[in-house]
């Protein structure tokens, strides 16, 4: 049974004028034309500028490519699904019957869309001050545990560095199997490095992790530092 739009609102504690927003903001595109896409794509925008001006603030003698770096680690996919489901959103969600049967509502992308277009529903319905105290009390644990340290390039990228160091090929990433449910996948990635007699591979939720596991392990292999 899908919970009212409002009721989550409420939860939010924020009351909106029309409430038609909220409601759009929890319908993924599955259940019809009118679909929460647009709110999603302005609430990514006021996400990046909100999370960007903190960092800026928090951070003043960061470099610009740290300060990126942060932003890209707070804003990402992961970390929204994390906040939604904080807020239970799925339970508000109005899928389709394709999506609430393969667990959609379970799903970090559908979770981590949604949270961008109650940014965007809030912003409409109010203005960019309420819309930026309501993130801001969203990210606050989040942003206080930001440090520097946590600016370190990932390992995809380190490893891409090292070889065009070495002037050496590229790494190649292969995709060796995908198991599970749609909304519960298990990824197997390996990694072909011509400095290295054996491929490399990783394991993760999604492909991306799962290359990221595997250039881990081939810096390891590679011997390169931290």
């Amino acid at each position: 049974m899908i919970k009212p739009a409002t009721d989550l609102a409420r939860k939010l504690g924020y009351k909106f004028k029309d409430e038609s927003l909220i409601e759009l903001a929890l319908t993924h595109r599955s259940h019809g034309k009118r679909n929460n896409e647009r709110l999603e794509f302005l609430g990514d925008s006021i996400l990046n500028f909100v999370i960007a001006e903190a960092l800026f603030k928090r951070f003043p003698e960061a470099r610009e490519g740290q300060l990126s770096r942060l932003r890209a680690l707070l804003v990402k996919g992961e970390t929204l699904s994390e906040i939604a489901r904080e807020k239970k959103l799925g339970d508000y969600l109005r899928l389709g019957s394709g999506e609430l049967k393969s667990g959609g509502f379970r799903r970090d992308s559908i979770l981590a869309d949604a949270v961008e277009a109650i940014i965007g529903a809030i912003y409409l319905d109010s203005d960019m001050e309420i819309a930026r105290r309501y993130i801001l009390d969203w990210y606050q644990s989040r942003l206080e545990s930001t440090s520097l340290e946590n600016t370190q390039k990932d390992s995809k990228t380190r490893l891409q560095e090292f070889l065009q160091s070495r002037r050496a090929p590229l790494p190649e990433y292969e995709l060796l199997s995908v198991e599970g449910e749609a909304h519960k996948q298990t990824f197997q990635i390996r990694c072909n490095i011509k400095l290295l007699d054996q491929p490399t591979e990783g394991v993760g939720s999604s492909r991306r992790q799962a290359e990221q596991e595997a250039a881990k392990q081939a810096l390891l292999a590679l011997k390169v530092g931290k």
